[in-house]
């Protein structure tokens, strides 16, 4: 309708200007030059429609259109045709140059000599711009231009790029993009240059990227060769869905990209806006033009308009428009030149390009349909707008202008475009790659009634539950892959490749991979990893001192079979050799009676049973109260008592040394006791990251441990993580210990209770989910992470899987090993056996004792051996009791029998048992008979 109404107008005002001008002069004639390349084009028809519209807005002018075709490349033909046009008639007061740069640059040249305005409306790679003063050209100024691409790019946030250009001359283009840097503090890891050769067989530059890791893609070319290269790129599997193209033609939003039926993201640029209301006007009046003289071989459809046509638009529009305005200025008539005398050139052709210049198009309501127009000294346009599409041409998604060169300004929020990618995202099923591994991920067992397991009912584990929770999260559905390799992800520096679930995220079989995953710089630059599930450690694994039978006789391990029955047998010996050293010792035999100076008979205490008690009491550490006085017998104590010290010092140290030497052989605590040593070997998993760990450390302990590893003979690298624990587990005298990471040691020790995890971790690593680079929904898989962190689902996850859901019994709790100076009972439970069995057999000579003591009683008192025994026993028996009479107290009928020399005996007694005496009474003991304690002889 508003359409319909600035139609109404334009005709009142045209009536208008009709019914004023009809005194005036006659118009001036003012022809106008537009060379083109094909005989019906977009370009031409925006070429006559303006002048046309013009002439008839104004009398002051006849602008005259003057279309020609002229052959593409030939040079001297166009300026000849060129210099015609300028000598005949009444001149040329402007030229439009054409688009191959070649003969534009002729042009440029012939009308800057005779000083005719030369507009420009393509972009001329190879020309150099000077002050050329009658100039001007309206395709964006091309450094601004490819500045804008260069930020596009970097606002898309590609950090690995292939760009695919048709010709050298096109990599001025792409300038600005080679100058990326960085965005977000993250370097790009790669922009590869490809050539694409002259066509039209594009496959063998295309598949240069084929088997690459490669998803960026720039493709900078001519307008018309764009579906041939797509189409070839679709047969080489280059247009799958997680494929990204850029375009930098001006021109892609022409191309009807549906025909190539793909979802791989799409992404254009235009400088002009076909959803304008003011494009729609200006369409309608070309297609009105074309309608009027029958041109019906011309395209003009909304999104079919060429960049071309839109500039050939403006141009024309403004230098009709400041021919006009300058008119009233000073008077404008075109002259007629020639091309071989140049001498005389046209005055207002500077005037008129200056005017355009200081003048432009400032306001977005003006008759420009690419925006407001402005030009530096020159003559170069400075001031556009770069249109950002994605997929279908009306998807406009930003739009960027050199007046804010480092902000592109997004036309959709945030929100919109996510809830756009989450919509594609929840409509299809998303490959999760994975590999067996419990507890992370194992097959399930068959179910007990039969039924075949299908999917990924096949599988359980942490890393299903996990991902089962985050697509409950995302609303998303899920599929898992299985690796049969089991390669987590190694890069192979001889076939510059990666293998494993690496390899399945970068050919883009899987979406996502999941397992102990480990987060290493060289896997982050070519894949996304989602913040971390789990955190860890490299830790060692280590077995457990063996449990040993208990030795109740370990306090004998110190001394030799050999040695104690040599120690045993020296004691003998030394007793019976010390009791003949103080038989024949003068100084051994003594006075019995002090008081007596003059005594008849000396005594000597050494008898062989105060011999032995002083062997046993000296080599015990507890010595004698019977000291020997001789110089002989003190020379022979010296000598054992030097020899017990020496031997009993040496069976305490060697005693502890014995109950604690099991625990000391053979034990480490940390990763230094490993690199100091070189008994007990140790080793990775092949081509894990705890190997990459060690190989790349700089600290000089993991360099010396990565050296000792290599260099081990045979081989201590597994090619699984169980493999290094059974080899853990299986090397006798605990001579390997196994690094890996901490989590899923903590898994193998829960139920290998003859392993441990020895020291600290060596470092500070995580596990993440894998995805490809750049994708789209890290951001969302990152915020359903944490969710779970932060109400426990991943720690309760974790302890299903570590502790509940196992094949084998948990190991039970126990303690710490305990330090080497403890011992248990066990280890000295044979001390005790022997104290109790010495104990025992005291008892047993004890009773032997009290027995020959009641039988010596019933001779001595002449009573019965019964009533002895009762006798003593009933004494015995009486703990209260202190003293002992030296005969015991006989009842009345039994003493009627006694004898007189029995009486005297008792009373005797009696009397040295009411002193306190505890000693008999032995009138014989001076005569040496029997019994007595002592050894005496005659003194001479």
């Amino acid at each position: 309708m508003k359409i319909v109404y600035q139609n109404v107008i334009w005709l009142v005002l045209f009536a208008a200007y009709n019914y004023i001008s009809l005194a005036q002069d006659p118009p001036i004639e003012f022809d106008i030059a537009a060379f083109f390349h094909e005989e019906n084009s977009q370009a031409k028809v925006a070429f006559e429609t303006a002048i046309s519209k013009m002439s008839i807005m104004q009398k002051t002018f006849s602008f005259n259109a003057r279309s020609h075709v002229i052959p593409e490349g030939d040079t001297f033909a166009s300026n000849n045709l060129l210099c015609n046009l300028m000598a005949s008639g009444d001149g040329l007061g402007g030229v439009i140059c054409p688009g191959g740069p070649k003969v534009a640059a002729i042009m440029e040249s012939t009308c800057r000599n005779l000083e005719i305005p030369a507009v420009n409306i393509n972009w001329r790679p190879s020309a150099s711009f000077m002050n050329e003063s009658v100039a001007i050209n309206f395709y964006p100024y091309p450094k601004l231009l490819f500045q804008g691409l260069g930020v596009i790019v970097k606002n898309l946030q590609w950090r690995s790029i292939v760009i695919f250009y048709e010709n050298t001359e096109n990599l001025i283009a792409l300038q600005g993009v080679l100058k990326i840097q960085d965005y977000d503090g993250a370097k790009y890891n790669s922009i590869i240059l490809k050539e694409l050769g002259p066509g039209p067989d594009y496959r063998s530059a295309l598949k240069q990227i084929q088997n690459k890791t490669e998803y960026r893609i720039i493709v900078d070319c001519k307008t018309e060769h764009i579906i041939d290269i797509l189409s070839q790129a679709k047969e080489l599997k280059l247009l799958e869905p997680h494929f990204s193209y850029f375009l930098t033609s001006l021109d892609a939003h022409t191309v009807d990209l549906s025909v190539l039926d793909t979802t791989a993201n799409i992404t254009t640029v235009r400088i002009i806006n076909p959803e304008s209301e003011h494009f729609q006007y200006v369409l309608s009046r070309w297609k009105q033009y074309a309608d009027g003289h029958g041109i019906t071989d011309v395209d003009l459809d909304q999104y079919s308009i060429k960049t071309e046509t839109a500039l050939m638009h403006d141009a024309i529009d403004m230098f009709l428009r400041a021919v006009r305005d300058l008119n009233v200025r000073k008077k404008i008539e075109p002259a007629t030149l020639d091309c071989q005398n140049s001498i005389f050139k046209w005055e207002r052709g500077f005037d008129i390009v200056a005017f355009m210049m200081e003048r432009g198009y400032e306001s977005e309501t003006s008759s420009s349909i690419t925006g407001p127009i402005r030009f530096d000294s020159m003559g170069r346009r400075r001031n556009f707008t770069i249109y950002v599409v994605e997929g279908n041409r009306d998807d406009l998604i930003a739009k960027w202008n050199p007046d804010d060169p480092k902000v592109v300004q997004f036309l959709k929020s945030e929100q919109d475009r996510n809830k756009a990618l989450e919509k594609k995202w929840k409509e299809g099923t998303v490959i999760v790659a994975s590999i067996l591994g419990p507890p992370y991920l194992r097959k399930r067992k068959p179910a007990e009634d039969g039924q075949v397991l299908e999917g990924d009912d096949r599988y359980e584990g942490f890393s299903m539950d996990l991902i089962r929770a985050l697509a409950h999260e995302l609303g998303i559905k899920f599929r898992f892959e299985v690796l049969e390799s089991g390669a987590r992800g190694v890069y192979d520096k001889k076939t510059k490749s990666w293998n494993g679930l690496v390899r399945e995220i970068l050919d883009r079989r899987a979406d996502l991979a999941i397992c102990d995953l480990t987060i290493t710089p060289e896997r982050r630059d070519v894949v996304d990893f989602s913040t971390p599930f789990m955190r860890l450690g490299i830790s060692i694994l280590y077995k457990k001192t063996e449990a040993k039978d208990a030795d109740m006789y370990a306090f004998l391990n110190p001394f030799s079979l050999d040695l104690w029955v040599y120690s045993a047998t020296l004691v003998l010996g030394i007793t019976v050799a010390f009791y003949f050293v103080t038989r024949l010792s003068p100084d051994d035999w003594e006075n019995p009676h002090p008081c007596d100076e003059e005594p008849e008979e000396l005594e000597n205490i050494w008898d062989l049973k105060n011999c032995l008690w002083l062997t046993l009491g000296s080599i015990m550490n507890q010595g004698c109260d019977l000291i020997p006085k001789g110089i002989s017998s003190r020379m022979a104590a010296a000598m054992w008592w030097f020899f017990a010290i020496i031997v009993t010092n040496s069976y305490t140290a060697n005693l502890a040394a014995f109950l604690t030497n099991e625990r000391s052989q053979g034990s480490i605590n940390s990763a230094e006791d490993l690199a100091k040593q070189t008994k007990i070997k140790y080793g990775t998993m092949d081509g894990g990251s705890t190997q990459i760990f060690f190989r790349d450390s700089n600290y000089s302990l993991y360099q010396r441990m990565w050296t000792s590893m290599e260099q081990s003979k045979p081989s201590v690298f597994e090619k699984t993580n169980d493999d290094g624990v059974a080899r853990v587990q299986n090397t006798k005298n605990r001579l390997f210990a196994f690094l890996m990471e901490s989590a899923t040691l903590e898994y193998q020790i829960q139920t290998k209770c003859d392993l441990k995890q020895v020291g600290n971790w060596l470092d500070s690593k995580s596990y993440g989910i894998a995805m490809p680079l750049d994708f789209p929904h890290r951001s969302r898989i990152n915020e359903a992470l944490l969710k779970l962190q932060e109400n426990g689902k991943i720690n309760e996850l974790k302890d299903i899987w570590w502790k509940q859901k196992r094949d084998s019994p948990l190991c039970p709790k126990v303690s710490d090993e305990g330090p080497s100076n403890k011992l248990a009972l066990q280890n000295v439970g044979g001390v005790f056996l022997v104290l109790g069995v010495g104990i025992a057999l005291a008892y047993v000579v004890a009773i032997f004792e009290f027995l020959w003591n009641v039988r010596n009683v019933s001779v001595e008192e002449h009573i019965s051996f019964k009533e002895a025994l009762k006798v003593e026993l009933s004494f015995a028996l009486n703990i209260w009791v202190t003293k002992k009479r030296v005969k015991p107290k006989i009842s009345e009928s039994s003493s009627s029998s006694q004898s007189s020399g029995g009486e005297s005996r008792g009373l005797a007694h009696s009397i040295l048992h009411g002193a306190g005496s505890f000693l008999r009474l032995d009138v014989l003991s001076r005569a040496g008979t029997p019994g007595s304690r002592h050894t005496s002889r005659p003194v001479d």
